[in-house]
């Protein structure tokens, strides 16, 4: 095989029986994770109340790009399980889809702070700063800024990259698009001024509202130590979302001392940096949301708490829309 097995220095491989088991187990867990994605979006489109509110709306965008990258990988992490050929054009939009999503989950974690900061450290221009034009120019600018790692490692690879090489069928990951070392040097720098620039938001945003909860008092103490805690959990998604985004790079080192070692791995790194962080959206607002809880639970049991509880309409209108 071309591309990810050619610095191998063992002459191992990767059985499909080997890893039978954490393939099902990692699609049992996608299609889990899915499914409550799908119903948490579905929820959002069918309450007006959601769909004019900018934090429900950075909450699902970023439902819609995590279950978007979930895909994505999934589909390469069976391309590698399956020991699936490519051809080389096709493996280089994979990763540049990949790239992409998953560089906008921590830049809308990071827009979802900020909107936190304004909403609790600035509430009265909270309003004036939540309006649909400034919403479509942020998620503009989440998308633009996802956009550049994949155009770094696009054009890196394309000044690099004969026609020939294009026709090649690779066993598809990041590795194949190394063509020269200073590449995997220029990839690491950019994520890593990624990694400092959302870092230092995050941190920025959770000492403001830390400040605001600890000077407020009654209600006002009480939403502010909410958001507290909100920016807290966005912080540790954005930690474990970040690290994700480094270990294409010590597979690419374990990969060079064996390839069922690094298959293994790899499997170990989507369950614990990409399934685990991204089921933390579901705990911070599928549950910790009253409101968005309470619309979740109409619809998991499709509406039937009407019927068994006597004063849920007090709780869920008769009509969403």
């Amino acid at each position: 095989m071309t591309g990810i097995t050619n610095g191998s220095k063992s002459s191992d491989s990767v059985s499909p029986k080997r890893f039978m088991a954490d393939v099902i187990i990692i699609q049992v867990l996608v299609g889990i994770f899915l499914y409550i994605n799908g119903l948490m979006i579905f929820t959002f489109f069918m309450k007006e109340a959601f769909r004019t509110d900018t934090r429900y709306i950075l909450f699902a965008h970023m439902l819609f790009v995590d279950s978007s990258v979930m895909v994505a990988t999934n589909l390469a992490v069976l391309f590698m399980h399956y020991a699936v050929v490519i051809p080389f054009e096709a493996c280089i939009v994979l990763n540049l889809i990949m790239i992409w999503l998953e560089f906008c989950t921590p830049l809308t974690l990071v827009a979802m702070c900020l909107e936190r900061y304004v909403a609790v450290c600035k509430p009265l221009r909270h309003a004036a700063i939540s309006t649909p034009r400034i919403r479509v120019v942020g998620l503009l600018l989440i998308w633009g800024l996802g956009c550049v790692p994949a155009l770094v490692i696009l054009l890196s690879c394309a000044a690099l990259v004969s026609v020939k090489q294009l026709t090649v069928r690779v066993l598809c990951s990041l590795n194949a698009l190394i063509v020269i070392e200073w590449q995997r040097y220029l990839q690491i720098a950019v994520f890593k001024f990624y990694f400092l620039l959302m870092s230092m938001v995050i941190a920025f945003t959770y000492v403001k509202v830390a400040a605001a909860a600890r000077s407020a008092s009654g209600e006002d103490s009480k939403s502010s130590a909410k958001g507290t805690r909100t920016v807290a959990l966005h912080a540790i998604q954005l930690l474990l979302c970040l690290i994700q985004l480094l270990t294409p790079w010590l597979e690419m080192a374990v990969l060079q001392i064996s390839v069922v070692i690094y298959a293994k791995i790899r499997i170990v790194n989507f369950v614990v940096f990409m399934i685990a962080p991204r089921c933390l959206s579901p705990l911070i607002y599928g549950l910790r949301d009253q409101n968005f809880f309470q619309a979740l639970k109409h619809f998991a049991i499709f509406g039937l708490n009407k019927k068994i509880q006597p004063g849920a309409s007090r709780l869920v209108p008769k009509t969403w829309h």
